[in-house]
């Protein structure tokens, strides 16, 4: 088990390049899609090995859940653009289940952190834990509310695929760029401390909002909420 310990991290390393490329390049031209379909990829490579890893440790584990959590995001967010199928479908449904299931378990968890000494569970901060699930919580009733309406078109398909992608790269550059140690076997000193650390993150979100802002005029079909 242990070799896949290399393979997540390179994985983990190829999705947060992977995903910069995408969230950068412009959206729709040939880089955007390649170097999306890739991060997919190297997502899910990286969330199946972290998940298996992690079992050992139990079920509750949060690097357990998280695997599923950035699957569930990076395959939600590609079939939003992808032609529906029968496939497609069955895939989406079972998308819808486990938000819903990973939304549980991960409010258990918040509340079971709330009532420890340092209001953490297995070094997980509680708050996180009831963020994650209030995000996920969002991405399975935007997943039934499609299922039910029919697939998106226009600005809101385009950002409901933007933000599920960018969620799912917070989640690859948060696990790398949370951990000082791990960050100092590839950068130098200069960039070790907390602000410079915790920069990465915070310009997913800017750059996941810039798309979103910028997207918010295209044509094409109903003006709602994407979710």
């Amino acid at each position: 088990m242990q070799a896949l310990l290399p393979v997540h991290i390179v994985a983990g390393g190829l999705a947060i390049v992977l995903g910069g490329i995408a969230l950068l390049s412009p959206k729709g031209a040939t880089l955007h899609r390649k170097s999306g379909l890739l991060f997919v990829y190297a997502m899910l490579t990286m969330g199946i090995s972290a998940s298996i890893l992690a079992l050992r440790k139990g079920p509750l584990n949060p690097n357990f859940l998280g695997g599923f959590t950035s699957a569930y995001f990076v395959i939600t967010a590609l079939t939003t653009v992808r032609p529906v199928s029968a496939w497609s479908r069955r895939l989406d449904a079972g998308a819808v289940v486990l938000a819903f299931a990973l939304a549980l378990v991960e409010l258990g968890m918040g509340v079971r952190a709330l009532g420890s000494p340092r209001f953490m569970i297995n070094g997980v901060p509680g708050p996180m834990l009831f963020f994650l699930a209030a995000v996920t919580l969002t991405g399975g009733a935007g997943d039934l509310r499609v299922m039910r309406s029919g697939p998106l078109r226009g600005a809101p398909r385009l950002q409901r695929h933007l933000w599920r992608m960018c969620f799912a790269l917070f989640i690859a550059t948060g696990s790398f760029f949370s951990i000082r140690a791990r960050v100092a076997k590839i950068l130098p000193e200069p960039f070790l401390s907390d602000p410079m650390r915790a920069l990465p993150v915070l310009l997913v979100f800017v750059a996941m909002f810039y798309w979103l802002w910028r997207v918010r005029g295209r044509v094409g079909g109903r003006r709602q909420p994407a979710t």
